[in-house]
């Protein structure tokens, strides 16, 4: 796969290394946002179709993405929203336990704590390994040895958010089917840049936000809801959602019966004519070009990166759990951070600050010269 950068309005000179931050803009998407603020100019043009197509037709591309059917696909405007609709919905009466990683994203630990300080459960945090040089492996194995017959679900990233520790999802979803634990995921800094495959992983709910690597808009997403939700009751009672929703003449015949399988727990307005525009035009780019494609990409970008840093003062997780498009930078403690920060600006080079770490980000946008960008301030300042 080639460099990108043609399809994006980046500003020249500028080295963008922050996705897990925000994707900036494919130019089609801007376009697609554009013409759907134009339409809303003549109102008696937008049929009572609209409502409805794109957005199915959205969640068939995203269903190609994760491999999951569009019937179990609902349109979300954030992951939060995502997730309270799914554990509001978990079993009470399928484990005493809830399990979460370390220094988890706050949406989905502090949905699973309320859930927990709500219902008398334990929620059991696995800690990120200090001081190993094995951190992946030493916290997935872990995470593995602490799901059991008492846990009712497991919440967690497939990667982590600071710095891109890989969680070994096929194999916590193989033990969560083998003590029936719902696994719920949120793949917000995965899904457009690596390999998501909901059947294959077991994963019962996937949520994830469009604005980061799936190069959409801010405000909107999708969550996967398996069968096991199939008779979930909603966050909200949107008419859009109902089986009747499509014939406006009858709206006032009221149903209680839902549309097929997640679409109760589509947001309300989710045919947004300007967001779900945006969106669906990025997830069929990403489909054009292909996530493993993107994730060689990635890797072959970042390679003489790995390579200085491997023989460097910095240190790196692993290869087997390092994400090829999101890796985390550990800085020696003698480095002074506030210069290394102050000259990265004046180079106008972009990457994230965790603690005493940056996390590095790249897509096909990135070019060679990113990276030697920064490489060369990582040199300067080791």
């Amino acid at each position: 796969m080639n460099n990108q950068k043609h399809l994006f309005q980046l500003e020249e000179g500028v080295h963008y290394l922050n996705c897990a931050y925000m994707s900036p803009l494919l130019k089609s998407v801007e376009e697609a946002g554009i013409n759907g603020m134009i339409g809303k100019r003549n109102p008696f043009l937008i049929k009572t179709t609209h409502f409805f197509e794109l957005a199915e037709t959205t969640k068939q591309n995203i269903g190609k993405l994760i491999n999951a059917p569009s019937k179990n696909i609902a349109i979300i405007p954030s992951v939060s929203y995502g997730l309270a609709s799914a554990i509001a919905n978990l079993p009470l009466q399928n484990g005493n336990k809830a399990v979460v990683v370390g220094n988890e994203f706050p949406s989905g630990y502090n949905e699973i704590k309320k859930w927990c300080d709500g219902n008398k459960k334990e929620l059991q945090i696995i800690p990120e390994p200090i001081n190993s040089n094995t951190k992946g492996r030493d916290w997935n194995t872990t995470i593995l040895e602490n799901i059991d017959k008492d846990t009712a679900v497991v919440v967690i990233s497939s990667v982590h958010w600071t710095d891109g520790t890989k969680f070994d999802l096929k194999s916590i979803g193989q033990k969560c089917v083998e003590n029936d634990v719902v696994f719920i995921v949120d793949g917000t800094q995965s899904v457009g840049a690596a390999i998501i495959d909901v059947q294959l992983y077991n994963i019962d709910v996937l949520v994830c936000a469009a604005y980061k690597w799936l190069l959409g808009p801010y405000s909107i997403g999708f969550g996967y809801y398996s069968n096991r939700f199939a008779n979930g009751i909603p966050l909200e009672e949107a008419w859009v959602n109902r089986s009747n929703a499509e014939d406006f003449t009858k709206l006032t015949q009221y149903t209680n019966e839902y549309k097929e399988g997640s679409n109760r727990y589509n947001v309300g307005e989710y045919s947004n004519f300007i967001l779900l525009p945006m969106f669906n035009t990025a997830v069929e780019q990403l489909l054009d070009w292909n996530v493993e494609n993107i994730e060689n990409y990635c890797e072959n970008l970042s390679k003489p990166l790995i390579a200085f840093l491997g023989k460097s003062n910095y240190t790196i997780e692993e290869p087997e759990y390092r994400s090829k498009h999101l890796f985390g930078i550990s800085l020696p403690t003698s480095l002074n951070l506030n210069m290394l920060l102050a000259a990265l600006e004046e180079h106008k080079i972009y990457v994230s600050v965790r603690g005493q770490s940056i996390r590095v980000s790249v897509n096909v946008f990135n070019t060679p010269e990113d990276i030697n960008a920064l490489q060369a301030i990582l040199e300067e300042h080791q």
